[in-house]
């Protein structure tokens, strides 16, 4: 299938790395144009010129996404390297493992701030000029955890759990426009950390040596899925291309969760 994403224009947040760094390649290959931000232009821009190696347009974008003025620094030099802006990715988010007793004011503030407000802002600077345009997407990325929280983690569940009404009230803004929102909430990803954590477990509890083995123990571990083993990032990836193609024109407001069927729900 063609996704018709060729010279799509797209910014995804803290793409200098992990599954925002995935996502980057995923839509570059597509035939996008891909600014990928990060909080360090060196970092961004040596991601960026890895996708050029392969002939693939991209560029390294920076600015700090938890100020007004930064969020418009890493906007303005995708708008101006691009040429415009078709595609936002609100990739960029940050969890700790703090609970109800650890969490203090202040981690909900910060919680809050990473994981909705960063979002929000890339979001009110391209909407306007998208609306304009008659057509775009935007993207966020959330977690199941918005739909079924844990007990620890508390604060960040809540910010992602705002993302998702964010969302959909952005939606409804945009209704008629062209331009569509959506959320991508993925469950456990298979990344090194995950798979180095994995190995730990599997190490106490001798789940044996391959990762075959240990991936199923471990998803039974934390509460099973429909298909028995973890998403990956360039699963994760894919679903986010589709979301932001044309393809996808009649999808909006919807919560698309790459869980496995961890959260099996009549929605």
């Amino acid at each position: 299938m063609d996704l018709q994403l060729s010279g799509k224009r797209v910014l995804i947040s803290g793409a200098e790395r992990g599954t925002g760094a995935v996502i980057a390649a995923t839509l570059a290959r597509e035939g996008a144009a891909v600014a990928l931000h990060g909080f360090s232009r060196e970092k961004a821009e040596g991601e960026a010129a890895r996708l050029r190696e392969e002939a693939l347009t991209a560029h390294g974008v920076s600015g700090d996404l938890l100020t007004d003025e930064g969020a418009r620094q890493a906007y303005d030099e995708a708008v101006a390297v691009l040429g415009g802006l078709d595609i936002l990715i609100n990739n960029y988010g940050i969890a700790d493992g703090k609970k109800w007793a650890s969490a203090e004011t202040s981690d909900w503030e910060t919680s809050y701030n990473h994981n909705v407000l960063t979002a929000q802002r890339l979001s009110r600077l391209a909407m306007g000029p998208m609306k304009e345009l008659g057509w775009g997407r935007i993207l966020n990325l959330g977690t199941i955890g918005s739909t079924q929280p844990a007990a620890e983690r508390p604060h960040y569940y809540a910010a992602k759990g705002a993302m998702a009404a964010m969302t959909v009230s952005l939606a409804k803004e945009l209704g008629g426009t062209g331009v569509t929102v959506n959320l991508l909430s993925p469950g456990l990803i298979r990344t090194a950390e995950v798979e180095e954590w994995i190995a730990r477990l599997a190490a106490k509890r001798g789940w044996g040596e391959s990762w075959e083995e240990r991936e199923r123990e471990a998803v039974k571990l934390f509460g099973g899925n429909l298909t028995g083993r973890i998403a990956t990032r360039e699963e994760v990836a894919d679903a986010a291309a589709f979301l932001c193609s044309p393809r996808a024109g009649a999808i909006n407001a919807v919560n698309l969760r790459i869980d496995g069927g961890s959260v099996a729900l009549v929605t």
